[in-house]
């Protein structure tokens, strides 16, 4: 059973940076895809970024290519994503999520592929 704690959300200005952490607890977080989500309301939860368990593969959802960045530290159990140039339309809540993955090499996109969920930051950016 893994437990991930969300961190670093807030209330921020359009034009600056965010860096979100989770960190992981419970498991050999190495074994783990982690991805990370977010939530407006009134709307479907949303990949934003993956990252396989080796770091070497990542995906990023199109509209967050050059503004978003996923990263991991399997040595900290922590799995981060820097986000800049922060827009209206970020303000969600961001979750992590983290799967079993054998392979070392694939990320998951889809929420309904992964096994365990944080509690979600708020991140609100105004105008």
């Amino acid at each position: 059973q893994v437990q991930l704690v969300e961190s670093g959300g807030g209330l921020v200005q359009a034009g600056v940076s965010l860096r979100l952490s989770c960190a992981a607890s419970g498991g050999i977080f190495s074994s783990y895809a982690m991805g990370w989500f977010r939530q407006a309301p009134g709307k479907e939860r949303e990949s934003v970024a993956a990252i396989s368990w080796s770091g070497g593969n990542i995906y990023y959802v199109d509209s967050e290519k050059g503004r978003f960045t996923i990263s991991r530290d399997n040595a900290k159990n922590m799995v981060y994503l820097q986000m800049n140039s922060l827009k209206p339309e970020d303000t969600a809540v961001y979750y992590c999520a983290a799967r079993r993955d054998y392979t070392g090499t694939r990320y998951y996109r889809g929420p309904y592929e992964y096994d365990y969920w944080g509690q979600g930051t708020q991140v609100t950016v105004s105008s």
